[in-house]
């Protein structure tokens, strides 16, 4: 493997919603490499266009993310079908409960959102396309976790922050997850957000795998009873009709 190439990718990965703009000493203190090296990487990006280079002043000088990156995200949403097929329905979903509603996938170790369709309410949540999650926090990412192979779910368990659980903490998401799989759908009070209820279901390709959740969120008190039900059932309703646009036929 050519190392440049994926540290100079790597430098990427430095970038985020709360630090859109990063200066050559910032970058080459998270990258731990000498100055000139990152200096090095750092114009081969702006040259291919996955980075710009901005001045604020004379003497500062940040860089952002380049245009490119967004010409290719969008390249790669539009070759899901997955996104093409959800879109539609969640949009009609949307409209029937007034909720935001969230299509979410399994991007190695995480979870991704890669697909909103907002509420008209005022109070609501603000997400974004694009967002990542572990998969032990909020109803999607924890029911993409609970359908994997025991295998699968076994080597995320080696991964990232579900290395920090301690045994009852693990164990505890074990049980989680097999009454997720039991019941066919989670559900998640406050996990990513405080006073918020998440509702999921799965959406499944024509093999009969889980390839996306379809979670719906907003403020807990709009979560509750006869609405809550409403929810889950205009939910469900959704996630069977993509799934079977997918190709897949549940056998009776």
């Amino acid at each position: 493997m050519n190392q440049s190439i994926i540290k100079a990718l790597g430098l990427l990965e430095f970038f985020s919603e709360e630090k859109p703009e990063l200066s050559l000493k910032e970058i080459t203190d998270k990258a731990n490499l000498p100055k000139p090296t990152v200096y090095r990487l750092l114009s081969s990006l702006e040259f291919c266009g996955f980075l710009t280079r901005c001045k604020n002043t004379e003497y500062d000088t940040r860089y952002k993310l380049g245009l490119k990156l967004m010409e290719l995200g969008q390249l790669v949403s539009e070759q899901l079908e997955l996104r093409k097929v959800a879109l539609p329905q969640m949009k009609k979903l949307a409209d029937e409960i007034n909720e935001v509603v969230h299509l979410v996938i399994l991007n190695q170790h995480e979870a991704i959102y890669i697909e909103k369709v907002e509420s008209t309410r005022a109070l609501r949540l603000h997400t974004r396309v694009g967002k990542t999650s572990p998969l032990h926090l909020g109803s999607g990412p924890k029911l993409l976790f609970a359908f994997l192979s025991d295998e699968r779910r076994q080597d995320i368990f080696k991964e990232n922050l579900l290395k920090k659980l301690s045994t009852s903490e693990r164990e505890s998401l074990l049980e989680q997850l097999k009454i997720i799989r039991d019941k066919g759908y989670a559900v998640s009070f406050g996990e990513q957000d405080a006073g918020t209820t998440g509702v999921s279901y799965p959406i499944y390709d024509f093999h009969g795998t889980v390839i996306a959740a379809l979670a719906v969120s907003g403020p807990s008190s709009r979560f509750e009873g006869v609405q809550l039900k409403q929810i889950k059932d205009s939910t469900q309703k959704t996630a069977a009709s993509v799934s079977y646009s997918l190709g897949f036929k549940r056998n009776e």
